[in-house]
């Protein structure tokens, strides 16, 4: 499982768009999204820098600092 700090996420509405990235990327991943916290994980055979580049594709960068 990959964890992700996303400052940009404030409401379900951002959480819905993140999810859809990463489905649309991997059906089959399985995420928790934490709104209050900001942060996503996911559960994917897909790579790191996959899932970086679905979210950053989103509006939804991740930070760097979050592994």
């Amino acid at each position: 499982m990959q964890a992700f700090e996303i400052q940009s996420m404030t409401c379900g509405s951002c959480a819905g768009r993140i999810t859809r990235a990463i489905k649309d990327l991997d059906p089959q991943a399985r995420l928790e999204v934490d709104v209050k916290q900001r942060t996503v994980r996911i559960d994917t055979t897909e790579d790191r820098p996959s899932l970086v580049a679905a979210l950053t594709e989103a509006g939804y960068p991740p930070s760097p600092s979050v592994s």
